[in-house]
């Protein structure tokens, strides 16, 4: 249950005496006494997303290098006994898609979070550390642990991106949070330290091929049994959505949030938490995938505004539809062969963040 109600909200204003970053003026203008309605009704466009990726899903479960129709499907229910079109769509295209409509999710309310903890609208998982650390943690339980069960090399991973995490947080501790190019900027550095030191333990170890799946993000080989762990990151998404509010009111600053009774330190760490946790569920299944974090949770805001109870539905229906539409494209510019998702998204999210940074600024 959510610890404010939508009457208290209308009463919140922001302290006009102490200085604000742009993500706290937008939010309190949200948050205020004249609430600003989003562009478009939030019921409109979760509406048209889950049409969207209803039809995103059907093709996505089409497509593929087997042999596969829907009429044997068909055929197997109407008969009530398995045939190969419906093996295929149980053990292999059924898994794969919801192991992408889950990583889509995943990945953009985990970026949706670490832009609130931060107030910083040009961060993501992967500019803060997160999935790098998540990959050397990963890398090092293989090397000393190779029997180890997956759910250890997991925790290994989460540990190592809370760690990674911490350690960007004490780099900008100094950085005034109206610098917002700083941030992502020091973020790219540190990860890349990060990404070179695992390489250059995977070159000394000869592991360079095993590294290369989880820097990759792709879906070829997820099959049934493969990709549960991710129905984690559907848990800490809810979890998410239960504390929308909590975290709506940290990212309008720390006077505001003091004001109100809420723990700045501990909504911060448990934000932390979540967002490490899914970015290593992610790392650890289908590997690292950039952009989503970024690009889909700045769409949905200028759509829909900075409430996160109200945008956090969209920002996951849009980051799963995103990540199906990246990967049918994988899957049919090289037929019979696939790019991996990673790659396309990479183009694609490249082009947009561009996009994003060269924009002007909407009228309010």
């Amino acid at each position: 249950m959510s610890l404010f109600s939508h009457r208290t909200h209308a009463r919140l204003k922001p302290n006009t005496s102490l200085p604000t970053s742009s993500w706290q003026r937008n939010a309190s203008h949200n948050l205020g006494t004249e609430d600003r309605r989003a562009a478009i009704p939030p019921w409109l466009i979760n509406t048209a997303s889950l049409i969207v990726m209803g039809l995103l899903v059907l093709m996505s479960l089409s497509i593929g290098v087997a042999d596969f129709s829907w009429s044997g499907i068909l055929q197997s229910i109407i008969s009530h006994s398995a045939n190969s079109d419906s093996s295929l769509l149980m053990v292999s295209r059924i898994p794969r898609t919801i192991a992408i409509i889950l990583t889509g999710v995943a990945m953009a309310v985990a970026g949706m979070i670490i832009q609130v903890v931060l107030k910083n609208r040009f961060v993501e998982p992967s500019m803060v550390g997160a999935t790098q650390s998540a990959a050397l943690g990963l890398l090092v339980v293989s090397l000393l642990f190779p029997a180890s069960a997956l759910i250890i090399k997991m925790g290994v991973a989460t540990i190592a991106a809370v760690v990674g995490m911490m350690l960007f947080m004490l780099l900008i501790h100094r950085i005034p949070p109206t610098d917002f190019l700083m941030i992502p900027l020091i973020g790219i550095v540190f990860g890349g330290i990060i990404e070179a030191v695992t390489t250059f333990i995977a070159y000394q170890t000869e592991s360079l091929q095993m590294l290369s799946v989880w820097q990759f993000g792709d879906f070829s080989g997820v099959l049934a049994g493969r990709y549960e762990l991710l129905w984690l990151t559907g848990g800490l998404c809810v979890l998410a959505y239960i504390i929308a509010d909590k975290l709506t009111i940290i990212g309008l600053g720390d006077n505001i949030a003091l004001n109100l009774g809420i723990s700045k330190r501990q909504v911060t760490w448990i934000g932390v938490g979540m967002v490490a946790m899914m970015s290593a569920v992610v790392v650890v299944t289908v590997g690292m995938i950039p952009f989503i974090g970024l690009i889909v949770p700045n769409i949905v805001s200028r759509l829909m505004g900075d409430k996160l109870r109200r945008s956090l539905p969209a920002v996951a229906l849009l980051g799963a539809s995103a990540v199906l539409l990246c990967d049918i494209i994988g899957r049919s510019i090289r037929y019979p062969f696939e790019v991996p998702v990673a790659t396309v998204f990479g183009v694609v999210g490249t082009v947009l963040f561009l996009w994003l940074l060269l924009r002007a600024p909407s009228e309010r």
